[in-house]
């Protein structure tokens, strides 16, 4: 097949075409570099020209856009979308019910969710890794941290002391959401009963792992919401107002807030090594490292780690972030916060653990830093599993088997 591939600055790019070609289609790209707009008169008629010059079996990108799915539509060509942010709020676009999509998104739930409201063109499917390439990846005999070609022939996993010497105990990739992003510290003028209601709801679900029921819980204070910070559901979108405050504005500060709290615990007794886009953030006992670029240092950190934290973003309902599948291909030991899907597609304690509570992650940390055999062969065990079912060339063969 030809695949029109929409270009833009995502995760995955590079091992998403490389599926591809290794799988005999041939890929063709189109860049995309205005993503978030729902329409634009030049990029439509860009597209439709790309088009029709090429003439694609169908077109692909990460993430969903509502004018790739117009242009879609009016040309009769088959649209495969793959969303892996969340939260999404394009995929509330009314557009998404147009028949020439196929949206996959890697959180069942929230499927479920689409598909209970009558929205068939929403399918289930979980991210991946791309383990031909995360396998090739060693520090260079000198160990200046760079990595291997990723294209490097007879790729082999030597033994973790031979191939990759741990430099960290336990390590976290991820923000803190301090950025400029952070929507809830800009709420200044809330009433003290609203910011009271707010961290009272933030901290009982901060006790609470596998349902979140921040958006089900803002209409008490919603006119305060709006008052504080404005935001209106797009014109094409279906979104509510408690979708965007509980997805954009609660989740986030709830989810830096975890983070916090959870770095936090863990620093009390151990070193923690952190890859973040604050430099600033500081804690006892913490490593602040900066950014880890996503293809050339990130896999690095993951094999170098005894143990590598998942803690997910709070508006993810079930589904496994594209961080966990990065850590399990990349060899590393993964100890992630519970997500349902985690049970769908891997073991606990045999392909990687979960915690439940700040108590039970400062002993399961205690406990595999203490137990290497265990903590390796949880590791190996992960990878394997990955590499067996859950690679980009899997994905693409169930992406367009009904093609």
């Amino acid at each position: 097949m030809k695949i029109l591939f929409i270009e833009w600055a995502s995760f995955g790019n590079a091992d998403m075409k490389d599926a591809f070609t290794k799988e005999g289609h041939q890929v063709v790209c189109f860049p995309f570099s205005n993503k978030d707009a729902r329409s634009d008169a030049v990029i439509e008629s860009a597209l439709t020209k790309k088009l029709r010059e090429t003439v694609p079996d169908t077109v692909f990108s990460f993430n969903y856009f509502p004018l790739v799915s117009n242009v879609c539509k009016r040309e009769d060509l088959p649209y495969i979308s793959w969303i892996y942010d969340s939260p999404y709020v394009m995929l509330y676009s009314y557009t998404a019910i147009n028949p020439c999509n196929t949206i996959y998104v890697f959180d069942r739930a929230l499927c479920q969710e689409f598909n209970g409201a009558g929205i068939k063109t929403v399918h289930y499917l979980p991210m991946a890794a791309n383990t031909d390439r995360l396998d090739c990846m060693k520090p260079l005999p000198a160990d200046s941290g760079s990595a291997a070609p990723p294209d490097c022939p007879g790729a082999h996993v030597l033994s973790q002391a031979q191939d990759c010497p741990y430099l960290y105990d336990v390590s976290f990739v991820g923000s803190l959401y301090t950025e400029s992003h952070n929507f809830y510290d800009r709420m200044e003028n809330l009433s003290d009963y609203a910011r009271g209601y707010l961290e009272g709801l933030m901290h009982a679900q901060m006790n609470v792992q596998g349902c979140n029921f921040i958006q089900e819980s803002l209409s008490p204070i919603m006119s305060e919401l709006y008052k504080a910070l404005p935001m209106d559901p797009n014109p094409d979108g279906v979104e509510t107002r408690e979708y965007l405050y509980a997805q954009y504005v609660v989740n986030r500060k709830l989810t830096g807030l975890e983070r916090l709290r959870l770095l936090t615990a863990i620093t009390r007794e151990y070193t923690l090594d952190l890859f973040t886009l604050d430099p600033a953030f500081s804690l006892p006992n913490l490593r602040n490292h900066g950014t880890a670029d996503y293809y050339t240092e990130m896999p690095l950190v993951f094999k170098r780690s005894r143990i590598n934290l998942n803690i997910s973003l709070r508006s993810i309902k079930s589904g496994i972030p594209l961080r966990a599948f990065d850590i399990m291909g990349s060899g590393g030991f993964l100890l992630s916060n519970y997500q349902e899907d985690f049970l769908e597609n891997f073991t606990p304690g045999v392909d990687f653990e979960y915690y439940e509570s700040e108590k039970d992650l400062l002993q399961k940390i205690d406990y595999y830093l203490n137990h290497e055999d265990e903590r390796i062969a949880i590791a190996k065990n992960g990878h394997d599993q990955v590499a067996a079912a859950h690679t980009y060339r899997d994905r693409v063969r169930e992406m367009l088997s009904g093609l």
